[in-house]
């Protein structure tokens, strides 16, 4: 198979999303040592206190869009048996990054054996397929890669979600956010226009009452109606994250600190949200107390 061309502009864009999927990830992280007490945390997200642990270290979410971007780089496209090999490989090196339990049984397994990837993913939650968030949580940089053609965006998008979650859902999960950030880049980006290039099912339809959603709502009320990620599934975490990526386009930090009001698996929400916009912004303008204590990203300067 001949590589897609990619530019450096492609590359470009690819590579700021990934910074603000791994800033996003990383800040959301920090907020769960308080959801045992959540007033407190909701309090503390309200009044923008910065998380005060002085090393703030992403997981699972960057760790699994690195592969991804290893792929891309390698072969300018997704091939799903290197990327399967990929994720395997990055997960051997560090399998507690926060990995859900559905990943834990599979990527061993692919380690071993990377070409049955579409059997193994299959087997998974009983021969349904995983429907999770995973796949959507590591896909904005490659949405980025191919912002120039939407139509390739999300069947590349489809085809790095097939190696891990066999179920439509978890497939329609990772094409939105994909087209998301291809459009984000485009600063195109409609919840409208994600909608139209979304498989049918129940992603897609939580985007489109996301965007009947009006910007106004408060975050926590539109995470109440659309999803926060609480039950780790495409379908009640890819609409609010994208809810507030459209809400604060030009704006990661207020767009973060947005995702975290509603809570939930919201270092996956954070990192979709981050994903998207950063796509589009890159970090510069987060706040230098943010980048020292981000953890860093493989090849960082």
């Amino acid at each position: 198979m001949t590589p897609v061309t990619s530019t450096s502009a492609d590359r470009a864009a690819a590579r700021r999303s990934l910074e603000g999927l791994a800033l996003g990830d990383a800040f959301g992280e920090r907020w769960f040592p308080l959801f045992r007490a959540p007033r407190v945390a909701y309090t503390q997200i309200r009044a923008r206190q910065m998380p005060e642990e002085p090393h703030w270290h992403w997981t699972d979410d960057t760790a699994m869009a690195l592969g991804v971007q290893r792929v891309l780089d390698e072969h300018g496209e997704i091939r799903r048996t290197e990327l399967a090999g990929a994720f395997a490989l990055l997960y051997d090196a560090d399998s507690g990054r926060g990995y859900g339990s559905g990943m834990h049984e599979l990527l061993p397994r692919l380690l071993e054996e990377p070409q049955r990837w579409q059997e193994l993913a299959r087997e998974l939650f009983d021969g349904q397929g995983s429907l999770g968030n995973g796949a959507a949580m590591r896909v904005a940089p490659l949405g980025a890669w191919f912002s120039a053609d939407l139509e390739l965006a999300a069947a590349q998008a489809a085809l790095s979600a097939q190696v891990t979650h066999a179920h439509p859902e978890g497939i329609a999960g990772a094409v939105a956010v994909a087209v998301a950030a291809a459009l984000s880049v485009r600063e195109e980006l409609t919840l409208a226009a994600v909608a139209e290039h979304t498989p049918p099912g129940e992603v897609r339809e939580g985007v489109l009452r996301a965007a009947a959603l009006s910007f106004d709502t408060e975050p926590w009320k539109a995470a109440d109606e659309l999803g926060n990620g609480q039950r780790i599934r495409a379908t009640d975490t890819v609409p609010f994250a994208l809810w507030s990526a459209a809400r604060h386009q030009d704006d990661l930090v207020g767009a973060l600190w947005t995702t975290a009001e509603g809570l939930g698996d919201v270092d996956t929400t954070c990192a979709i949200t981050g994903g998207v916009v950063g796509a589009r912004t890159g970090a510069d303008a987060v706040p230098e107390a943010w980048l020292r204590r981000r953890e860093a990203l493989p090849g960082a300067k």
